[in-house]
This record gives C-alpha cells, structure tokens and sequence, in this order.
C-alpha cells in the first residue's frame, strides 16, 4: 500500500527481534515477501521511524540491533518534549479543536485567554498526547464558544499555583505574557541570559519585565 510513498513506523524501538531482522532486508535489499507470496518483489517506499525511547541504549542492552539502528539513522530529527517548547501549545491546540470540531460535528472556536493560560502553564508528561486528551475532555463538556477553564480537567490550572478566582473572564495580555516569560524561565532553568537569548530580546528588557510583570525567580 506504501509503494512509491512513505511508510510511517512509529514506536520503533518497541517491534521485535524478528521484525527487526524482516525490516533490516527491506532496507538493505529494497525487497519484500507479500503475504502469501514465495517470490520476492522490489519496493520503492520512503521509511520515516519514530520512538521516544533512546535507541543506542537499546542497542547496548542488546534489545535493538546495531545494523538496523545504523541503517535507519540517515537524517536524525529530535523533537524536544512538550514542556520545552510551550509556544507550541496555540498552535497544537487550535489543531485538535479543529480536529473534534470535524469529528463531533461541534463549532467551538477557541480558547479563552484564561483557559489557554492554563494550557500554557502546565508540565504534559503525556506529552502532546496528552494536550490532545485535555482538548477531547473539553469537548464533553464545553457545548460551543469558548473553551473555559472549568472544561479543562480538575485541577490543570492549579497545577502551577495559579488560583482559580471563581471568574470566567479572559486573562489579559500582561497576565497571558507573564505566564509564558515564566514558562521560558523555567524551560531554561530560570536562566536570565539563556532565557533572553530564546526570546530574542536584550537581557536588560527581560530583566525590566520580571520586574514590571512581577515574576518570581527561585532562589
């Protein structure tokens, strides 16, 4: 189904030793058995492979083969988590509503500021798939408009200490940029210099807006 296109293999460091061994002549013959078939027949596919375990420690462990791990690095892309790229978040997040808009046949048109906040300040270890859940979980109980925090899951927007104030109006753009300044802070390790450098801004105009925003930086 894949010939002359591109054939996605995701969790790639999950398959098993003898899948292992079946892939690696795909990709060093370019040929395949089908189904069925005791004749073999040359493919033209592009192989795209994705995991988010670490492969050379698989190697190591002896759980992934050497030759296949070779073979499939050619062009490496790494994707960094979530919590480190949280400027992501509006972009991911009017995908998925995009997205159940289709599926559930709703018309919801975005995120209020309050809730995209809340979005923005919270850690995913589920990683994307898990800002996906939170968008699904908002769709069950928001109806149409704007999602509000109260259609995120329990607790989301406290996860980073920001008390829920009983009020559904939207957060303004200095509260929204104090959130996200925070958030690149802490994707930095609360670096000043690093964290500037990301903004592309001067270290003095991000030391002039903690200070104006009242951002706490740990000791």
């Amino acid at each position: 189904m894949a010939e002359k296109g591109t054939l996605f293999l995701d969790e790639i460091g999950d398959i098993s030793p003898a899948l292992q061994v079946r892939l690696l002549r795909v990709l060093q013959e370019k040929t395949y058995e089908p189904l069925g078939s005791v004749e073999s027949v040359p493919s033209d596919v592009r192989i795209i492979t994705a995991t988010n375990r670490s492969l050379q420690e698989l190697v190591k462990e002896g759980k992934f083969r050497e030759d296949l791990y070779y073979r499939i690095h050619v062009i490496r892309m790494e994707l960094p988590p979530l919590r480190n790229r949280m400027e992501d978040i509006p972009l991911l997040a009017d995908h998925f509503i995009h997205h159940f808009n289709v599926l559930q046949k709703k018309e919801i048109t975005g995120l209020s500021g309050e809730a995209l906040a809340c979005l923005v300040s919270y850690d995913y270890p589920g990683n994307v798939r898990e800002l996906q859940n939170i968008i699904e979980h908002a769709f069950i109980l928001c109806k149409s408009g704007l999602i509000e925090p109260h259609h995120l899951p329990e607790n989301l927007c406290l996860s980073r200490g920001m008390e829920s104030s009983g009020r559904n109006e939207t957060m303004n753009m200095k509260e929204l940029e104090a959130v996200f300044i925070t958030n690149m802070l802490r994707r930095h390790q609360w670096n000043r210099i690093k964290t500037a450098k990301a903004l592309g801004i001067h270290k003095s105009t991000l030391f002039r807006k903690i200070k104006a925003l009242h951002i706490q930086i740990p000791v």
